[in-house]
């Protein structure tokens, strides 16, 4: 006999332990979805579910790796099996890497970025593509940063990374909305209160920014079957959706 979390809508949120993954996490969960929570830390993913639990939601947890392209294809695989299909999927996690010139970085961190912020989440799409298809509504966000624009110095790593995600969904969305009934974005968090941003910026006062929390809600919006723009980047700043541009051409 089928349990309760076959009638809810199957999410997968990375990076889920803490920060934004574990507030999108919290609010899918309240609003009705059975969370498939990913993170790397047991302990974390288990309170997460304690919280889950305790507020009448549901969870399954999966303590990997996401730089385990393995563990990610037996993840789709389970996933298949358990359920059929995945209606939401949540690309959050990632890794700021060094601040530094480009001529500095280091290869094992350079490739530590790409591997976590690029190659895992085409993982995912490679995982997930086949189970969000079906889905009466299979929606997915990915959550990217201002930084893949400003080209700022010292932030290469991440900014790279980062643009490549985008790119990379952008060319996803394009494949799946004539095909299929996914529709797919990005997510621009802007500057919130997270281990991330004080990482980034030490001398900032966090208790200015908005919280993973304050987020929550507008991120569990995009995923929702009653939205079906594709290929867009949502902008938690200006609660706005925005169309990806073109460079100018040369005159």
């Amino acid at each position: 006999m089928a349990d309760a979390a076959d009638a809810k809508r199957i999410a997968v949120v990375t990076g889920a332990s803490r920060g934004i993954g574990r507030a999108a996490a919290l609010e899918l969960a309240k609003t009705g979805h059975h969370v498939i929570a990913i993170a790397r830390t047991q302990g974390a993913l288990e309170e997460l579910d304690d919280e889950i639990t305790s507020a009448g939601g549901s969870a399954t947890l999966a303590p990997l790796d996401i730089t385990d392209g393995d563990a990610l294809n037996r993840l789709g695989l389970s996933l298949y099996e358990r359920y059929g299909r995945v209606d939401v999927l949540v690309g959050n996690a990632g890794v700021l890497g060094p601040l530094s010139p480009l001529s500095h970085v280091d290869p094992k961190r350079w490739d530590e970025v790409m591997r976590v912020n690029v190659d895992a989440n085409w993982r995912l799409v490679r995982s997930l593509d086949p189970l969000l298809r079906q889905s009466p509504a299979g929606r997915a966000v990915f959550v990217t940063s201002g930084a893949a624009h400003k080209c700022r110095a010292y932030w290469g790593p991440y900014a790279v990374s980062k643009a490549a995600l985008e790119v990379m969904i952008r060319t996803y969305a394009a494949e799946t909305v004539t095909t299929s009934n996914v529709r797919v974005n990005l997510l621009n968090p802007g500057p919130l209160r997270t281990r991330m941003r004080a990482q980034a910026m030490p001398g900032e006062d966090a208790m200015t920014l908005k919280t993973p929390e304050d987020l929550a809600p507008f991120l569990v919006e995009t995923v929702l079957p009653s939205q079906t723009r594709s290929g867009l980047i949502y902008d938690f700043p200006t609660d706005d959706w925005l169309v990806p541009q073109m460079p100018l051409p040369e005159a």
